[in-house]
Parts: structure tokens; C-alpha cells; sequence
């Protein structure tokens, strides 16, 4: 099937495929926005989680075309098992994701509730679940699973394993020759340069009409390649693409800065947060996925407008705080709790939202992420020994602390009030 998209072209999807994307559990994302409350600044900022999932896999397919373009496989067909595998991973990576934004985790189950049998019983014990936990609940369990055993060579399970990279390997079907495939193919649906970074800040840019996310997707593309290291195959780039990749991480980190911490978005996300964490909060997400597909950002939107809470009534009704300071540091500033102090002194509600950007994930990233370097190569000089990519550039260092914009949100009708405190305070 041709799918046409304002950002790609032309996007194919085979049969099999399809049969995932006719699925109830993959047709909600139409129903899930891509960047949540950012259409309130973005109003073209109205792209759903469906077509990104879609775009990535489309990238997922090509960046893994481009690296193994003339990769002596030993059979095609492991080739075109472990080129499926990458494309569902990319295509499937964010079934899981709740309403609106991450905010909604609040409400989220025990981990334990989702009975996620790929699991360990002792694993992930004790914490409240995640939309990742979802998205594995539904790829290992839900209508979707039964479809790609029935329609592909391989197991959900493996799928499983390019989306989670602590899960065990069971068998060996990442395996060609002596060489494990996993690394990489996990680094192409997750990493510092992957298909969803490609596909997501490109889609956003073009729909909120800005310029930060404009990178040369197709040379880095072109200039992937792998690194063998301990018969495990890693993610690597052509020297001569590093200025393109300096540039997308400098439009990601721009992203995050400029649109994803919006002030507006900001103020909408902690409202919400605050609504979902009082008392009277009647919004829960449910731990059976046959009910959790029914929940979208209509359902939330929905809820909000019938509630009586008066956060809820805010968004609803379109009367969010106002922003009455906004500082940008490196670093943590103690000048915004001093002046949130005072002016709740005077019996004014203030909300302190703190946004923290780091360049990039070897900075801020887990464990796991840490651990599978990304290299860079040299395609013309055979003595340049491949290093690590955070190792290759001087971006990381100039870029390695984290940016903090601070701000101070009042309720409007209290806004001049406030605004006469805290021109009058010390604190400036």
C-alpha cells in the first residue's frame, strides 16, 4: 500500500504491514497528537502519533537499505527477516504513549497491573507504569501480537527486543554467521541517531512552521554505516557526515528550547498535572488494553470539560496562568524560588515550572543507551581508528551543560497584582 506524506512521499507498506495498521491498538495513535498541548502556540501542530510511527518506519527501512546496501548476509533471507524486524520496532515504538503528553503517566497503573509477561517476576516491581511498559504490554499481548505471528517470520518478542534493550536475548535470530544484529538494529529505532529523531523533528518543524528542526536527513542517512566490535554490529557514521550530525543535535537541542518548552505548552502540561494529582482527580488510565485503547486525547479533553476541578476548568476553558518571569541559565538559579516565595506571601497562587534541556543522551541518558556507542569511521583513511561519537566532536563539551528555563505563572486576573510585588521586591 502507497501512503502519500507532506514530509516523505511516498511511503510503502507491505500487506503484512497493513494488517498491523488496521489493528484498534495501532489505529488510536490517529487519536493521540504528536506534540499534546503545543498546538496552542503551534496551531498547525495538530499531527498525530500514527503518521510519525509511519514516517519512522519509513526511515527505519531506508537507513537500514543504506548500511547493509552490499553486507554479504549469508542468506536473504535473514536479511529480510531482520529488515522486517526493524521496520515493525520503528513502526511500533510508541503504541503505548497515553493522552496529550507524558503528563498522564501520573495516572497510570502498577507496573504489576499490566501483567507484562515478558517481565521477570522480581523486575520492574514497585513503580507506576510507563508508556513503554504499554507498548510492550500491547506488542506482547493484544490483537497485534496474534497478527505479526501470523503474518511475519518472526516473534513479537523480537520486536520486543529492539524497543526494550534490557530484555534478554532468547534465541538466535539476530544472529547471521558469527555476528549479533541486535545492537545496531536497536540503535536504529533508539539512539542519538535514530528514525524516530529523523522523522520527529522534521514532522514538527514543518507543522509548526519553524526552521530549528531543518536537517539534512538524507546525507546522514546516506552516511551511516556499521562498526563490528566483539561480533556485534554498532551503529556507525562516515567522517565526513560529523558537521551534519553537529547540526542535528544543535536543531534537537533548538527543539526542545524554542518550541518543545514553549511557554504556553509548559503551563498547559502543569496544569494538567496538577488536576491529575488532587484529590478529586477522576481520570485513571485502565490496566486492560482493551479498555486503555479507548482512551485518547478526545476521551481526556472530554473528561476535563465535564469536570468541576478548577484546573480542569482551566484547560478546558482556555485560561491558563500567565508567565510573569522567565529566566534562561545554565544550571540551576536560585533567584526564581526566592521570588515565588514572596509573592505567595501575599496570598498569590504561583506555579514554578522548571524545563531542563541536555544536548544529548551521553550527557543525560541511561545505562543501556551509554553502552552502545554510535562510532565514527573513516571511509578513506584504513589507519583511523573508529572512536565513539561523543568522543569525535567538540559539540558535546561546548554543549555539555544543562539548559534551564525557569518561569513563574500566575492566574491572569491576579497578574498585575503580582507583577507590582514583584517589581517592587528586591529579588530582580
Amino acid at each position: 500500500m502507497e501512503i502519500r506524506d507532506p514530509l516523505h512521499g511516498s511511503m510503502f507498506f507491505s500487506d503484512a504491514e497493513v494488517s498491523v495498521l488496521d489493528t484498534p491498538e495501532f489505529q488510536r495513535l490517529r487519536a493521540i497528537k504528536q506534540l499534546g498541548f503545543s498546538e496552542f502556540s503551534f496551531p498547525g501542530a495538530t499531527h498525530n502519533r500514527y503518521l510519525h510511527s509511519l514516517g519512522v518506519c519509513h526511515l527505519a527501512g531506508q537507513i537500514f537499505d543504506s548500511i547493509f546496501k552490499i553486507y554479504p548476509f549469508q542468506k536473504s533471507s535473514k536479511k529480510n527477516q531482520l529488515r522486517q524486524v526493524c521496520r515493525l520496532g520503528a513502526l511500533l515504538h510508541d503504541l503505548g504513549h497515553g493522552p496529550l503528553s507524558h503528563t498522564t503517566e501520573q495516572v497510570m497503573p502498577r507496573v504489576e497491573d499490566l501483567k507484562i509477561t515478558i517481565y521477570k517476576e522480581t523486575q520492574h516491581k514497585n513503580r507506576r507504569a510507563n508508556h513503554e511498559d504499554y507498548t510492550l504490554k500491547i506488542l506482547t499481548d493484544s490483537s497485534i501480537t496474534d497478527v505479526i505471528r501470523a503474518s511475519f517470520d518472526l516473534e513479537p518478542y523480537h520486536v520486543a527486543c529492539l524497543i526494550d534493550k534490557t530484555l534478554p536475548t532468547k534465541d538466535d535470530f539476530f544472529i547471521d554467521g558469527i555476528n549479533d544484529f541486535r545492537p545496531i538494529l536497536s540503535q536504529i529505532v533508539s539512539s542519538e541517531l535514530d528514525a524516530d529523531r529523523m522523522d520527529y523533528l522534521e514532522r514538527d518543524s514543518y507543522f509548526c512552521g519553524t526552521n530549528y528542526g531543518k536537517v539534512d536527513i538524507e546525507w546522514l542517512i546516506q552516511s551511516l554505516t556499521f562498526r563490528i566490535l566483539d561480533q556485534k554490529l554498532y551503529l556507525a557514521l562516515n567522517r565526513r557526515a560529523l558537521y551534519s550530525f553537529d547540526d542535528f543535535l544543535i536543531s534537537r537541542h533548538h527543539m526542545h528550547l524554542m518550541v518543545y518548552f514553549h511557554h504556553k505548552s509548559i503551563i498547559y502540561e502543569e496544569m494538567l498535572n496538577k488536576y491529575l494529582t488532587s484529590k478529586d482527580c477522576q481520570f485513571f488510565l485502565p490496566s486492560k488494553i482493551d479498555e486503555y485503547i479507548k482512551y485518547n486525547d478526545y476521551k481526556l479533553y472530554e473528561h476535563l470539560a465535564n469536570s468541576n476541578n478548577s484546573w480542569a476548568q482551566r484547560i478546558a476553558l482556555r485560561k491558563p496562568f500567565r508567565v510573569l518571569l522567565e529566566l534562561h541559565n545554565i544550571g540551576i538559579n536560585q533567584r526564581s524560588e526566592s521570588i515565588k516565595k514572596i509573592i505567595e506571601s501575599h496570598g498569590i497562587e504561583v506555579i514554578w515550572a522548571s524545563s531542563h534541556a541536555r544536548l544529548s543522551k551521553y550527557h543525560s541518558g541511561s545505562e543501556e543507551d551509554k553502552a552502545m556507542d554510535i562510532y565514527v569511521v573513516d571511509q578513506y583513511d584504513k589507519w583511523d581508528k573508529p572512536t565513539p561519537i561523543n568522543n569525535s566532536t567538540e559539540i558535546f563539551k561546548k554543549y555539555e551543560g544543562t539548559r534551564v528555563i525557569d518561569r513563574l505563572y500566575v492566574a491572569p486576573e491576579k497578574y498585575q497584582e503580582a507583577e507590582k510585588i514583584f517589581k517592587s521586591s528586591e529579588i530582580k
